[in-house]
């Protein structure tokens, strides 16, 4: 089959940066220990062990014969290139990863990077939020990134304090209840 007609691009440099968050102009990558930690050992996994075992299995799928036709040389071709990718990816956010530690505002009732904030919205529901870095905050945790507009919001406010919430179709009032810091 001709490359023509196949989706693949043939630049490999292209990086799948557009699906992330961009971090903001001039601004620096924070991240937990632990966020830091968790991505250094996903690119040592991925370069010691997934990215060796793919280029077996691709070398594998060469020696069978006939490329055009072979479906497992074609899928191993395109995970290698998004395990490299990924790689890519890594080493640029580890490169510019500034790590700051939230158990050093222990026992402070100002906000943060790393704080975890209770706050009560307009309607009365109380809501709990941890805020994280870029690359390792997962919203179904209650984590949010620093640059999301609740934690921009949030950030330097102290527990009372009385906020303005600006949302895309409205503008809440919140006020913040408790902040905490995993303990040193």
């Amino acid at each position: 089959m001709s490359k023509a007609f196949t989706k693949e691009s043939d630049n490999e440099d292209e990086d799948d940066d557009s699906r992330l968050p961009p971090l903001p102009p001039g601004g620096k990558n924070y991240i937990t220990p632990q966020g830091f930690a968790t991505l250094r050992h996903e690119l040592k996994t991925l370069i010691d062990v997934t990215r060796p075992k793919m280029v077996e299995a691709v070398h594998w799928a060469a020696s069978n014969g006939d490329r055009s036709e072979n479906a497992d040389y074609h899928y191993g071709k395109k995970r290698l290139r998004e395990i490299d990718r990924r790689i890519r990816f890594l080493i640029k956010r580890l490169e510019i990863a500034e790590v700051a530690d939230p158990s050093l505002h222990f026992g402070t009732t100002r906000i943060f990077f790393g704080a975890t904030v209770t706050y009560v919205d307009a309607q009365g529901e109380q809501r709990t939020v941890k805020i994280m870095g870029i690359d390792e905050a997962n919203s179904a945790q209650g984590e949010v990134s620093w640059i999301s507009p609740i934690a921009r919001t949030l950030l330097k406010a102290e527990e009372g304090d009385v906020l303005k919430l600006v949302m895309p179709d409205r503008v809440d009032e919140i006020e913040v209840i408790k902040v905490c810091y995993p303990r040193p």
